[in-house]
């Protein structure tokens, strides 16, 4: 049974607590001990941020050494002290895909060529994946796995929500859906807060998704947020119908009838003419900062760039980061979000990597 998101205990999603590790990591401190090497207390807080570096040209450069990167924190310099080249590290993605109405004629050509990409870009035991759809609601259609299997059958149940303009979706099962709503924000903020903020290491969603939201809880601030929050880059990939619009549909209230949601803003119900039409979110801008600001990249599909070479650039992109960490010291630690920039010495390269980072109590 496929369930909601949304209500899916909090418990059952937590993954089983790993005691091997703990235990080793115990053994390591007792031997530093016993060679009385000087070791950092447990109080220390290290900040790792993935970056990607390109030419002018858009190739990418995976050659660079730590001398080569300079990093600020607030506009004051940091010392690196961890470096590492990530074209060898596990990692965990999760794919969310837009299903509501404006998809619906994108939707298989995004199923191939997402199930082609996890496929071959996921590496046996060693990288694992969660599925998500959403339209006005929000399903996990399959939990974290390394099993390319499940992850085929997860595609396979991802479909558009049936359109009921007499009923407003009422009245049908759990996928006569009435298709009215996109909660983007909604689907970026549970997978990054009960999914991927559990998770340790390399972490990235790609959105599948014209960038339209309506009908989230959240705002776009706070789901870009919670990615920050859980070290997660976000993937854009806008995939827009050209033709929606022009097929007597919009998304509010599931084609301009009352949704599922209860119709107008403002209650519009009866005889109440609707108010006049709302300017459609620009969902390209909306994409681009959620990938600038977590780190990711924004891609838009097109006939010069289809679906199948955007994963590629974006499993290239994967396969060749670099992971830079440092240690701020106590004064510039404070809670609250912090501005990152990552440059390298070279001024002729382009750096991606995370703006920012929250850091706790």
């Amino acid at each position: 049974m496929v369930l909601p998101i949304m209500a899916l205990p909090a418990r059952g999603l937590r993954p089983r607590r790993r005691i091997l590790p703990v235990i080793l990591l115990l053994l390591a401190s007792v031997s530093l001990l016993s060679q009385e090497t000087p070791t950092f207390s447990s109080d220390v807080k290290v900040v790792n941020v993935l970056a990607t570096v390109r030419d002018k040209k858009g190739s990418i450069v995976n050659n660079l050494t730590k001398d080569d990167f300079k990093l600020t924190q607030d506009g004051q310099p940091e010392t690196i002290r961890y470096f590492t080249r990530e074209t060898d590290l596990p990692l965990t993605l999760g794919l969310l895909i837009d299903t509501s109405l404006s998809q619906r004629r994108v939707i298989e050509q995004e199923r191939s060529a997402s199930y082609a990409f996890l496929n071959e870009f996921m590496r046996v035991d060693k990288d694992k994946a969660f599925i998500i759809h959403f339209d006005w609601e929000i399903e996990l259609l399959q939990d974290l796995t390394t099993d390319h299997k499940k992850l085929e059958a997860a595609l396979d149940k991802v479909d558009m929500p049936q359109f009921d303009q007499a009923s407003g979706g009422g009245g049908g099962g759990g996928h006569n859906r009435s298709g009215g709503g996109t909660t983007l924000y909604d689907a970026i903020f549970l997978a990054s807060d009960e999914l991927m903020q559990k998770q340790q290491g390399r972490k990235a969603l790609i959105l599948l998704t014209d960038g339209v939201d309506e009908g989230s809880k959240v705002t776009l601030n706070r789901a870009v947020e919670a990615a920050q929050r859980s070290n997660t880059l976000v993937y854009s990939i806008l995939y827009a119908d050209p033709e929606f619009g022009h097929q007597g549909y919009s998304h509010m209230g599931g084609g301009g009838g009352m949704g599922r949601h209860g119709g107008w803003p403002g209650g519009g119900g009866g005889g109440y003419p609707p108010p006049q039409r709302q300017e459609r979110p620009d969902g390209k801008k909306v994409l681009q900062r959620i990938s600038k600001e977590t780190g990711g990249r924004f891609f838009e599909v097109s006939k010069k760039e289809p679906i199948d070479q955007i994963y590629d650039q974006i499993a290239e992109e994967l396969r060749n980061q670099y992971s830079l960490g440092y240690s701020p010291d106590k004064a510039s630690a404070t809670a609250g979000y912090h501005k990152i920039l990552v440059t390298t010495t070279n001024k002729d390269l382009i750096v991606q990597a995370r703006e920012g980072y929250y850091a706790e109590q």
